[in-house]
């Protein structure tokens, strides 16, 4: 994976939301303000408890963000995908602790934006306040969605709920997890095994078929009734 040029790390903010619109001369002033970062897989950016100095765009790779709960048990929150900003939300805390980590899941390329100038930009740049307000309110909502879904379903509605997320995402009838089966168990809230457990459920009741990663659907409307019960 190739480092970003100058040339290349301006015309990369420049086509993301939280960028796209400044003037020319505050974009460049903000990208010499802008790291870029190549990390090969595994690597942590930062650890639940550090100070927050930057917020991140991953250009390429996967970044998981997690976190450890009292009983020393891994929680994944989200997995960050190329285009996506992620702990924009501390920018607008006085003492900013990131709550989670952040860990490679790939090898990935990442801006570091300095959280001081972009914050010095959005006392003169009102359309960015606006961009940025979006972003939170669909970061917000995506939580909130989580949070219903860890509450008010069961383990088998939380798997089928997932598959369908995927499957639109891929817009055919298969899927290609690009997640280990375990970071989706506990992105679910579940163990790895309970994971498993229902897959070979919805495979036995001729739901679904799995080969290693690859999920085919092959009764999405009976597949669909657990999410209607579930209603």
């Amino acid at each position: 994976m190739a480092m970003l040029t100058g040339s290349a790390v301006l015309n990369t903010m420049r086509r993301h939301h939280l960028f796209n619109g400044l003037a020319e001369t505050a974009l460049q002033n903000l990208a010499a303000h802008t790291t870029v970062k190549r990390l090969p897989a595994g690597c942590t950016l930062f650890h639940q408890g550090d100070a927050a100095e930057h917020f991140h765009v991953l250009i390429n790779g996967q970044v998981k963000l997690h976190r450890v709960t009292c009983d020393g048990q891994e929680k994944v929150i989200e997995v960050v995908r190329p285009g996506e900003a992620f702990a924009e939300a501390l920018l607008f805390n006085k003492q900013p602790e990131h709550p989670l980590s952040a860990t490679t899941l790939k090898e990935s390329l990442v801006l570091n934006v300095q959280n001081a100038h972009y914050l010095r930009l959005l006392e003169t740049q009102p359309q960015l306040c606006m961009q940025l307000l979006s972003s939170l309110s669909d970061r917000l909502n995506q939580r909130l969605h989580q949070i219903d879904s860890l509450t008010s379903s069961n383990v088998c509605q939380r798997v089928v709920r997932y598959l369908f997320q995927e499957l639109q995402a891929a817009r055919s009838g298969v899927i290609d997890l690009d997640l280990p089966k375990r970071l989706i168990a506990s992105q679910l809230g579940i163990q790895p095994e309970t994971l498993s457990r229902i897959l070979h459920r919805l495979t036995d009741a001729g739901l679904i078929a799995v080969q290693r990663r690859r999920i085919e659907i092959l009764d999405q409307r009976s597949l669909s009734a657990y999410l209607e019960a579930a209603a």
